[in-house]
């Protein structure tokens, strides 16, 4: 038996137990969101934990957990050393670190010590245990990329001290962005993104796809040496766009930002271009369905009219829940498929792609009547309260596959 590739899926299997634990948690928490939304008065069983106190775990732990650890996880395997004895042993430290720093950050967050804003609610003293995990992280990545330095080539080197780089400001930055006094959590000089910063944002999670099977090792079938030029001549036209509180009524930020739909042909073609496992193979396909419908959806919602009805209702959660819940998702899927070398029940896969379309689908209708008559729901009108329940019930589904997922991917 191959000892390396034992020990590869080894930690494959702990990157899957660590990420789907906190993508269960985090949905059991969305699940009782969504059941205060249709009946608040449950809230009193467990006050003062309020829905506002709920919100942030939900969200970071989705986010920090749930999003960001296969990404780790592709991190560990590119960066450790297999051969080195304590191998396992430093992906538990960083794995433990970064879920401690999750699971201190809930008890802060329920207690009502956070910052107030949206996906960086870390604040007091629950402000530095994130950036500490990632540091705990970037030093273990640092030793092994040390111990390997002989054996790497000019090239391996150059992109190892290249990613090692920037991942160091990544602490600093979350720690800085995380204070009240950066900018205040909701800022009442702007209109909202700009198609600037939307298309700036977006292309750097294009440039995270790129590096996902470079991270991975995935062999090319063909090759793709024109996917960083076209992200590099992209990142021009980001640079020359008009930034600061421009209207989305701007025609050159809506030019700039359909930039992006022919990102949706050329993601799919470089997905395509590397050799994923027969157990990925449903992710992907999922991937770049969600991919296609986040970029249209994400354009369509920027133009005029439609940006004025559906900002600050429900139908943005309904493009988050895209993001993450589709997109997002789907690449973790991904990610663990490649590092497990597992296959998920596919009725449990089914079940999930399906219940996040309904969720989403009764999200963007739901902010579409908010967006009519924002005390509609408020009033307990009948249409908005049965898309919260449709919600629910989606939510439920979506709840109950991925629990399926950690056992498919986790146990022995």
């Amino acid at each position: 038996m191959d000892v390396t590739l034992t020990r590869e899926h080894r930690l494959g299997r702990l990157v899957a137990a660590h990420s789907l634990g906190w993508l269960v948690a985090a949905n059991v928490v969305g699940l009782w969101l969504a059941l205060l939304l249709v009946w608040p008065d449950l809230g009193r069983f467990l006050a003062p934990l309020t829905y506002g106190r709920w919100v942030p775990l939900h969200l970071d732990w989705m986010l920090y957990g749930w999003c960001a650890l296969p990404l780790v996880g592709a991190l560990l395997v590119w960066g450790f050393d297999a051969r080195h004895p304590a191998m396992l042993g430093h992906a538990r430290l960083a794995l433990g670190a970064w879920s401690l720093a999750l699971a201190l950050g809930g008890f802060a967050w329920l207690g009502g010590n956070t910052s107030g804003k949206l996906f960086l609610e870390w604040h007091g003293w629950s402000r530095p245990v994130l950036p500490v995990a990632m540091l705990v992280l970037w030093t273990l990545l640092g030793a092994h990329t040390w111990w390997r330095w002989p054996d790497l080539s000019g090239a391996g080197r150059l992109l190892r001290s290249s990613l090692l780089a920037g991942l160091l400001f990544v602490p600093a930055l979350l720690y800085l962005a995380s204070d009240r006094t950066v900018y205040p959590a909701v800022n009442p000089d702007s209109g909202g993104a700009t198609g600037t910063s939307l298309l700036g944002s977006t292309l750097g999670i294009v440039s995270i796809f790129g590096l996902v099977p470079v991270l991975l090792g995935l062999a090319p079938r063909r090759a793709v040496r024109w996917f960083w030029p076209a992200l590099g001549a992209s990142g021009v036209v980001f640079a020359v766009l008009k930034p600061g509180t421009v209207s989305h009524h701007d025609l050159a930020q809506m030019a700039g930002l359909a930039l992006l739909l022919a990102w949706i042909p050329a993601v799919m073609l470089y997905w395509r271009a590397h050799d994923w496992p027969v157990a990925a193979q449903p992710w992907v396909r999922a991937f770049q369905g969600w991919w296609v419908l986040l970029v249209v959806t994400g354009w369509i919602l920027f133009l005029p009219g439609i940006s004025e009805r559906l900002k600050f209702t429900s139908g943005l959660v309904a493009h988050s829940h895209l993001a993450m819940a589709g997109v997002v998702t789907s690449l973790g899927g991904m990610i663990l498929a490649q590092l497990t070398g597992r296959k998920v029940n596919p009725s449990a896969f089914m079940a999930w792609q399906t219940a996040c379309a309904v969720q989403i689908v009764a999200l963007l209708a739901l902010g579409w009547l908010e967006g009519a008559d924002p005390s509609a729901a408020y009033r307990g009108e009948f249409w908005p309260r049965l898309l919260l329940i449709i919600r629910l019930a989606a939510g439920t589904v979506m709840t109950g596959a991925s629990l399926r997922w950690y056992l498919d991917f986790c146990l022995p």
